[in-house]
């Protein structure tokens, strides 16, 4: 079945668990969307695990609208929902719509996430109202890693926890369809799931949350020299992968692959004749 803002909705109020992975190419967006995993997130974390940037912020609207596309095509059931690149938001309401509509219009995104709580409000009850559903990003925002000073949990003190409620009921408020709750404590994340109507998505922020989200590579364990804490490893993908291209060097350099099998006929007679 098509998973839609409306399913997802329906899914919090049935109180059944939502799931989402990343994705950032056709391929791994029809995997996943076979797996019948509600939701794809084209994460501007493609910067790191996709370019090799050291943080979000040199993505570019044409990275995800490129990126977008490709997983667009790959996902029949799976609500695909793409960032919003840093700057492509923040510098104005009229810039946040505009952005929005291209990565529906051009990467057939079905919903947008940006980051923040009441400072973008304003922004996300405008693009609500030009039709395009917002997911809201609260806690760890990597866009604003330079302001936090680094990757830290949030909403740990009364004072920030506090805001923490106060940002998540403001873009509930504003038209947000969902949100995603990034390293925050278990126990507050559970309290704002129970006081929003919207459902929320964790990552690093408990079992009390609607659903939760993982990047791909992360739960594939395709970086082996890097384990964020909450993330569970489903695999060692990323092992049986070298494993495999180490197996296919070897044979190449032995003679060994290609075999007969894997090779074409040809008449002999005719190779004669170009002799």
């Amino acid at each position: 079945m098509k998973n839609t803002v409306v399913t997802i909705q329906q899914a919090k109020e049935q109180g059944e668990k939502l799931t989402m992975l990343t994705a950032y190419d056709y391929s791994m967006a029809k995997l996943i969307d076979e797996a019948e995993i509600n939701l794809i997130l084209v994460g501007d974390s493609l910067g790191m695990v996709m370019l090799g940037y050291e943080d979000t912020l040199s993505v570019t609207m044409e990275d995800m609208i490129h990126h977008t596309k490709a997983v667009a095509r790959g996902a029949k059931n799976a609500l695909v929902i793409a960032d919003m690149p840093f700057l492509s938001y923040q510098t104005s309401v009229y810039d946040a719509v505009c952005n929005a509509g291209r990565l529906m219009k051009e990467g057939r995104a079905q919903a947008v996430k940006l980051e923040g709580g009441q400072e973008f409000a304003e922004h996300i009850q405008a693009i609500t109202r030009a039709s395009i559903p917002v997911v809201a990003h609260l806690g760890l925002t990597p866009q604003s890693l330079n302001a936090f000073g680094g990757f830290k949990v949030q909403g740990k003190t009364e004072e920030a926890a506090r805001k923490l409620l106060q940002d998540a009921k403001a873009v509930e408020q504003a038209g947000a369809v969902a949100v995603v709750l990034e390293c925050v404590p278990a126990k507050l994340a559970e309290l704002v799931t129970k006081q929003l109507h919207i459902p929320t998505i964790g990552i690093g922020a408990g079992a009390g949350c609607d659903g939760q989200v993982l990047v791909y590579q992360d739960m594939l364990a395709m970086f082996g020299d890097f384990k964020p804490k909450f993330v569970k490893q489903f695999g060692e993908i990323g092992t049986m992968m070298k494993e495999s291209f180490r197996k296919y060097a070897q044979e190449v350099k032995s003679g060994e692959f290609p075999a007969l099998e894997h090779t074409f006929k040809i008449d002999d007679d005719v190779i004669e004749k170009l002799y």
